[in-house]
C-alpha cells in the first residue's frame, strides 16, 4: 500500500530492484531530511518491531503447540465428509482458498470475507518489495494490482463489521474486543492507502529502514506522521495476533471437524488416553 508515484525513475528502479537500480542499503539517494543523525524515533520504531517479532513468533509456536497437544477423542469430522487422507486435504484446501463452508452457509459474509482476505493476500505480497533485494519478478508485476487491493480490503472490513451492528444475532455475542480488531484493521489498511494516493511517504528510505531491520543494520527511518501511526499499527497487530480471534486462520488447520477423515467403520479411532485405560482395564 506504500507507493510514491511522484517519484523520480531512479527511485522506483532502486526500490523495485529492477535492471539499473540495485539496491545497497544505505547507498540510497535519501532525502538529506534522513541524513540527520538517527532520531529517537527511529530506534524506538525498530525496538518495537523487534520485541513484536518475538512476540509473534513465540505465540504462534505456544498457540500451535497448544493445538497440537489438545486431544480429539471422537471423530467429528463435518458431514458429508471424505473418507480418505487424499480427501481430507483437498477439503482442507478449498476450505482455506475459497471459505467453502461460508459460501454454503451464507453469501454476504462469505463476498466480503473474501474481499478482506484476497485483498490482504495482495497487499502482503506487494509489501514483500521492501524485504528483498533484487525484487523478484512475481512481486513486480503484483505492484499495479496489490495497491488497489487496499480497497478491496478495507471494503470488506467494513462490510464483516456492519454485520456486527445490523444482525442482532451477531450482534448480541459481539465483544468490544471484536470491535477493537475490526477497527485496528481498518486503520492499517486506510493509512496504508493514504500514503498511496493521499500523503505520500519517502519508499526508498522506508526500503533503507526495513532492509537494515533484516540485517540489524538500522538506518534512519523518515518521519512522516501517516507512516509512523501505520508502522505502529502493524506492530501492534503482530503484537495482538497470536492471542486474539484473528488466529483462526492457522487454527483452522487444527480442526478435527475440517481435518479428519469420516472413515469410523473402516478404522477405529481411539485416542492416546483412551487406549492406555483400555489396557490397565
Amino acid at each position: 500500500m506504500l507507493v510514491c508515484q511522484s517519484q523520480p525513475a531512479a527511485y522506483n528502479r532502486q526500490l523495485t530492484g529492477m535492471r539499473g537500480g540495485a539496491l545497497a542499503p544505505p547507498r540510497f539517494p535519501l532525502n538529506p531530511r534522513v541524513f540527520r543523525n538517527m532520531s529517537f524515533l527511529t530506534y524506538a520504531m525498530a525496538t518495537l518491531f523487534y520485541v513484536a517479532a518475538l512476540i509473534l513468533i513465540a505465540g504462534l509456536v505456544y498457540r500451535i503447540r497448544l493445538y497440537v497437544k489438545t486431544p480429539a477423542p471422537l471423530r467429528i469430522a463435518t458431514t458429508p465428509a471424505p473418507t480418505t487422507k487424499g480427501g481430507v486435504a483437498l477439503r482442507m484446501f478449498r476450505e482455506v482458498a475459497f471459505f467453502e463452508s461460508l459460501f454454503r452457509g451464507n453469501k454476504w459474509i462469505w463476498i466480503f470475507g473474501i474481499l478482506f482476505h484476497f485483498g490482504l493476500l495482495l497487499v502482503l505480497l506487494r509489501h514483500l518489495r521492501y524485504f528483498m533485494n533484487p525484487v523478484i519478478l512475481p512481486v513486480e508485476l503484483i505492484q499495479p494490482f496489490g495497491k488497489y487491493a487496499a480497497f478491496a480490503m478495507v471494503a470488506g472490513l467494513l462490510g464483516l463489521w456492519a454485520r456486527r451492528f445490523l444482525v442482532d444475532r451477531v450482534r448480541y455475542i459481539t465483544q468490544p474486543s471484536d470491535h477493537a480488531m475490526l477497527l485496528l484493521l481498518v486503520l492499517i489498511g486506510v493509512s496504508g492507502a493514504s500514503m498511496t494516493f493521499v500523503a505520500h511517504t519517502d519508499i526508498v528510505a522506508l526500503k533503507s529502514f526495513t532492509m537494515g531491520l533484516i540485517t540489524f543494520d538500522l538506518q534512519p527511518l523518515p518521519g512522516d506522521p501517516l507512516l509512523i501511526i501505520h508502522l505502529f499499527l502493524v506492530a501492534v497487530l503482530m503484537i495482538i495476533f497470536p492471542y486474539s480471534k484473528l488466529l483462526h486462520g492457522v487454527g483452522v488447520f487444527f480442526s478435527p471437524t475440517r481435518n479428519m477423515a469420516d472413515n469410523p467403520r473402516e478404522q477405529r479411532h481411539v485416542s492416546d488416553w483412551a487406549r492406555k485405560l483400555e489396557e490397565t482395564n
